[in-house]
Order: structure tokens, then sequence, then C-alpha cells
């Protein structure tokens, strides 16, 4: 993606809607909306939108494991799969 080939300004947002849509929804690039000559606003389909969504959870997620890996908050994986088990027994004897 060329960034330059993404920046237009807010009157060619105006003008353009319809055709802005149907651009964004078939390339998926998102288009960069300026102001008086500053970016202002990042348009973008709801597919990609979503999947940036999920991909900044994922990272969130792993950040979050990465903390607990640092701050020695973890089991190792045979401990915590021996006692997956264990209590998948105790659900069955019930």
């Amino acid at each position: 993606m060329h960034i330059a080939d993404h920046i237009k300004p807010i009157s060619y947002l105006k003008s353009e809607a319809a055709q802005i849509v149907k651009d964004l929804t078939d390339s998926g690039e998102p288009l960069i909306i300026t102001q008086n000559g500053e970016a202002r606003l990042v348009v973008q389909d709801v597919r990609s939108y979503e999947a940036t969504q999920q991909t900044i959870a994922l990272l969130k997620i792993l950040a979050i494991g990465q903390k607990h890996i640092d701050q020695a908050e973890h089991e190792d994986g045979d401990t915590f799969f021996s006692e997956l088990d264990e209590l998948d027994r105790e659900q069955k004897l019930r």
C-alpha cells in the first residue's frame, strides 16, 4: 500500500461517498481524510475494521500472557494439563 495514494481531502469524502464505499469494500485499504491539510480521520470498510479489532484483541491477550510469564505467574504446560485431566476425571465420577 502506498499511503500517498490513500489520502484525500474532506471535500472528496463529501462528493464521492458512494464511490469511496465501493472502493474501500473492494480493496480493503483504508482512506485517510484530511482537513485543512492535516490528517483528521481514517475511513475503512467494516470487514477490515473487524479484522483489525480481532488482531488487537489477540495482541492484548499475548501481552497479558507475556506479562504473566515475566512475573512468574504461570504454570508449565505439563502441570496445567495434569490438573485439567484431574478435573475431567472428577467430573466423570459425579
